[in-house]
């Protein structure tokens, strides 16, 4: 689970049987004091990749800076490069996204994206005419 803003619009491409995949840059911050007492903070960038209605959901609705909740599988990949490279990267596979920013430029025409921690912690829509990012995973399996 992340809430992170993205560092860029989301990348959408399709595959050859014409399934959307996007692929999202996103930044995960933490604020600390250091040994010194000042003030400091870190970025993580993340990549995350989302599959199917859920990639075209979020190349309508979510844009460079929008906080978002990811909540997916870490999953390692492995491929060459052109020029036989063997590379490495790590993503999250999102199978859940939730805007948490309230859009109020009207903009999407959806509405809203805002979210409220409601119940167990985990970020629930806070206006019913949001698009709903859930892949349909049941959550009765979290150990919290």
């Amino acid at each position: 689970m992340l809430i992170g803003r993205l560092g860029a619009d989301p990348e959408v491409r399709y595959t050859q049987s014409n399934t959307a995949v996007a692929t999202l840059s996103l930044a995960t911050s933490e604020k600390y004091k250091d040994a010194n007492g000042e003030l400091q903070e870190s970025t993580e960038w993340h990549r995350v990749v989302a599959w199917g209605r859920l990639a075209e959901l979020l190349q309508q609705y979510a844009k460079l800076g929008s906080q978002i909740y990811v909540e997916g599988p870490i999953q390692p990949r492995a491929w060459e490069d052109r020029d036989g490279q063997k590379r490495y990267t790590t993503e999250v596979k999102a199978l859940t996204v939730q805007l948490l920013d309230s859009r109020t430029d009207g903009a999407s025409g959806a509405g809203g994206g805002g979210a409220s921690s409601q119940g167990g912690g985990r970020p629930q829509p806070a206006a019913s005419n949001e698009p709903d990012f859930s892949s349909g995973a049941d959550d009765d399996d979290l150990p919290f």
